[in-house]
């Protein structure tokens, strides 16, 4: 039989914040396990730095661009071949927990209707048809708030017998502002049980207890964390308490042109982060730890189960996850721009029984991820994917690609191993360049140094092509 796959994807995972990559403390044993028995890749661009068009080109191998997908708005295409149908079709079952993000993001508006509850539960099926035979849909916690949005995870919480989900609500609403509250660091009301993480890993252990054994699985696990509101549960939070948290680098150039500034405004608009204390930053990042912490923690239990069953053996596991997080870095939160900490990802590959460690940095995109579960499952990728496997990389092949290609909204980026240059679309001027190799932190903005003027216009035309 072929091997299962079991892919654990999650959300705004910055990718330094593991200790196999460097981090000097938070706490990942089982990230760590996979990486010293399997490929590490320290240089993984998404397709896009924000939530919904990077997971359209996941599952579908294609750009942001061929999709029409440029931010968090708007359904999933139902006749987008994807690689999740191929999967299927080469005989696997085929499952996906946690948040898929293939439909819009319900606006307030919707949440706060009177005549219906914004039911979430009913995407089952649409999701259902990019080629899952099982979907327990959930969503990022801060839509949760509202007393009209009903998930599993509310479900659960109901169920407990306590003020438990009215409490979550609470909290949750209480930072929900877009304001600098939206990162805010806090400690969960609810015990570690009842955290969604938990709730997701539960899920997860249950379906793989009961499903079928006459095939080979393929799980998503979509853990909704470490996705803002920065709230981790007590434990955790207790762990990393009195952490002393590095200030990473906040100063951000200087706009030297109007596109460049234009860009700048936006990025300023959505995070808001040059107003907040240094402690500020530092307590949000400590309960940012915590909640990868408890993901790293969960994913240890779901090792342990597939170890007790035998089935480990004969599993594969790819963790990556969707964009990154900036975590104050260049007065920024989150992400919506081309820096290292949001648009660069984590990507571990694990082969059934592990294999000598490696650490690749080739240049490798969120597309060839699509391309890598399709040769690990035996199956084509889908016929317009633009990715290529990395599993070469496993026995100490080159599997790097020369530009690496990521957009949001108007503005398109590339890279080489040397170079980052941004594009405002909509205007044709240039906004970004810096040089990688001399400027690893992407302090300094060379776009309108003349002597650069070469390197602007040929990435520019690449960019374009």
């Amino acid at each position: 039989m072929k091997p299962n796959i079991l892919f654990i994807f999650t959300d705004q995972h910055r990718h330094n914040v593991m200790g196999c990559a460097g981090h000097p403390l938070v706490q990942t044993p089982n990230l760590d396990r996979l990486a010293a028995e399997g490929a590490r890749f320290s240089n993984v661009w998404c397709q896009s730095p924000v939530c919904q068009p990077s997971r359209a080109s996941v599952i579908t191998g294609q750009y942001t661009e061929d999709l029409g997908m440029f931010g968090n708005t708007g359904d999933f295409d139902p006749e987008w071949p994807t690689v999740i149908q191929a999967i299927r079709d080469g005989g696997f079952e085929t499952a996906s927990i946690g948040k898929t993000h293939y439909h819009g993001m319900p606006g307030r508006e919707t949440l706060d209707a009177e005549d219906a509850p914004y039911d979430l539960r009913r995407y089952s099926s649409f999701v259902g048809g990019f080629g899952w035979d099982y979907v327990l849909e959930e969503f990022d916690k801060y839509v949760h708030p509202s007393r009209r949005l009903r998930t599993p995870y509310t479900d659960y919480l109901a169920g407990q017998g306590s003020s438990l989900l009215q409490d979550y609500r609470e909290q949750i609403k209480s930072v929900f502002r877009l304001t600098p509250d939206h990162w805010r660091g806090e400690t969960s009301v609810l015990s570690q049980e009842h955290d969604l993480t938990s709730f997701l890993a539960r899920e997860a252990l249950t379906w793989l207890g009961e499903r079928e054994k006459d095939k080979p699985f393929f799980l998503k696990l979509a853990f909704v964390q470490p996705h803002v509101p920065l709230i981790d549960d007590p434990d955790w939070a207790d762990y990393y308490r009195d952490a002393d948290i590095p200030l990473p680098n906040q100063a951000p150039p200087a706009a030297t042109n109007d596109a460049w500034q234009r860009y700048v405004d936006k990025l300023n608009s959505h995070s808001q982060v040059r107003t907040m204390s240094d402690d500020f930053i530092r307590e949000g990042t400590r309960h940012y730890l915590g909640m990868v912490s408890l993901i790293d923690q969960k994913i240890g239990e779901i090792l342990a189960h597939l170890e007790a069953t035998g089935e480990l053996a004969n599993t594969w596991i790819i963790y990556t996850c969707d964009h990154g997080e900036m975590l104050g870095e260049h007065h920024l939160w989150a992400k919506q721009n081309f820096y290292k900490g949001a648009v660069q990802l984590p990507l571990i590959v694990w082969p059934p029984g592990g294999c000598e460690a490696r650490v690749v940095e080739d240049l490798v995109e969120l597309t060839d991820v699509t391309a890598t579960l399709a040769d690990v499952a035996g199956v084509d990728a889908p016929e317009k994917c633009r990715g290529s496997s990395v599993l070469a990389a496993l026995d100490g092949d080159d599997v790097g690609r020369e530009f690496l290609r990521s957009r949001i909204g108007a503005y398109s980026a590339i890279r080489n191993a040397q170079y980052r240059f941004t594009l405002d679309v909509d205007s044709g001027t240039p906004c970004e360049l810096f040089d990688l190799m001399a400027d690893p932190g992407e302090t300094t903005n060379r776009v309108d140094d003349i002597a650069m003027r070469p390197v602007v216009e040929q990435l520019q035309r690449r960019l374009s092509s």
